[in-house]
Order: structure tokens, then sequence, then C-alpha cells
């Protein structure tokens, strides 16, 4: 409990949210590094499973390495990569790339492939291209589950993130290996702390926005389109 405290009253002291080195700085790098290799796992990983999940091609493929890369050990791989590319931070960035990859390729493609097929038949019926099916149907209605894809590597990269520091001084890994070095456990403590407090910030956003697109994807706009489309029958 003591040590639970001191590492509140270093948190709450001034002096370590000033200068070069402050808290805030770090939440900044902590935020900005796993903003950029989140952004990039999505990049890569929403086309690819958004293209796999409508054609239904290449379904093993994701599994495989959905499962293959989740069984690496992140340490494991950052020291490979730290000894390849030196102190830096392209290491970690890739490191955290193939952690992040994963989910977001399996939430796009299972959110896609989990859309009715009745409603993207429907869309052909109407005369809609694949492109326009793609963005216009299957994309809004897999929102929910895409996104959280994402949400997942949001969470694993940011709490993950702190292994940056390892070969790299960045982020909010640095106040916890600095702690475990100079048997400042308190300090350690703190920079746990605020990782915890940051996932559980992100976590909250992405929640937000996971049920605004599940709202959104309630009704479904193929079938109005298609009726207006149909032509009138005739009861007389």
């Amino acid at each position: 409990m003591n040590l639970f405290a001191e590492a509140i009253a270093y948190l709450l002291d001034p002096a370590n949210w000033q200068g070069p080195s402050s808290l805030g700085l770090r939440i900044l790098e902590h935020l900005t590094f796993s903003g950029a290799v989140l952004a990039l796992a999505a990049a890569i990983g929403i086309p690819a499973g958004v293209l796999i999940g409508h054609t239904g091609r290449g379904r093993g493929l994701v599994v495989a390495l959905t499962s293959g890369a989740r069984a690496i050990p992140t340490l494991g791989l950052l020291t490979i990569f730290g000894l390849a590319l030196g102190i830096g931070l392209e290491a970690p960035y890739l490191a955290l790339l193939v952690l992040a990859l994963p989910p977001v390729l399996a939430g796009a493609y299972a959110g896609v492939e989990s859309v009715d097929r009745a409603t993207v038949g429907g869309a052909r019926a109407i005369g809609m291209s694949e492109r326009q099916i793609v963005l216009q149907v299957e994309l809004p209605l897999a929102a929910p589950v895409l996104i959280g894809g994402v949400r997942s590597a949001a969470l694993q990269v940011i709490s993950t993130a702190t292994l940056a520091a390892y070969v790299s001084n960045t982020g909010l890994g640095r106040p916890i290996f600095q702690g475990v070095k100079a048997g400042d456990y308190e300090v350690m403590l703190a920079g746990a702390l605020l990782v915890a407090l940051l996932s559980l910030a992100v976590e909250l956003v992405f929640q937000a926005l996971q049920s605004a697109a599940a709202r959104r994807a309630e009704p479904t706009a193929v079938p109005a389109r298609a009726t207006a489309r149909a032509p009138e029958r005739n009861t007389a």
C-alpha cells in the first residue's frame, strides 16, 4: 500500500510533468508511436481482410497467418529486430506491427464475411458494381466487427509498446525500465499505472466508436433501394 501511495504521489508531483523527460512528453511519445503502428497495420490489414472476406479467397492463409503471428513472443521478436537493426524505433515498430496485424486482418475479414449473403445478392440484383457493394453495403454492415479488430490491436499495441524502451529512449516504458534499474519501484509502478489508464481511455473511445457503428449498421439500405426499383405489381 505504501508503494502504491508513493506511486500516486510521484504522479501528482508537478516536477515530474516538466522538462524534456516529463510524463506528459512520455505519454505523447507513447500515443504517437502506438498510433503510427496501428495506422500501418490498418492500412495493410483492412484492405487485405476486406478483399478476402468479399471474394472468399485466402481464408486458410488468414487463419495460418493470424495464428502464427499470435504465437510469436513480442519480446523475442523485438530482440531479433534489435540485433539486426540496432538501437532505435525501427525494431519495436516492426515487432509491434507483427502484433497488430492479425487482429486487424481478422476483424476486417470476419466482418465482411459475416454480412448476409442475401443482402449482397440483392445489391447485385439491382445493378450495383462490386466496388459499390464493398463500399456501400459490406463495409457499413461489417464496421462493428472491423472496428472490434482495430480495437483489439490498439489495446495490445498500447500495452506492449512499453517494450519500445528496451531498445530506444521513448514512451512510457522509460520510467518502468528506469524504475527497475534504479530500484525506484514507485516510478516503475507510476509508469505502469499510466499505461493502464491510457489503455482504458483508448478502450472507451473504441467502445463508443463500435457502438455507434453498430447502431448505423442496423438498418439495411439495400432492401429499400431494391423495393424502390422493383416494378409495381398489378393488383387489379
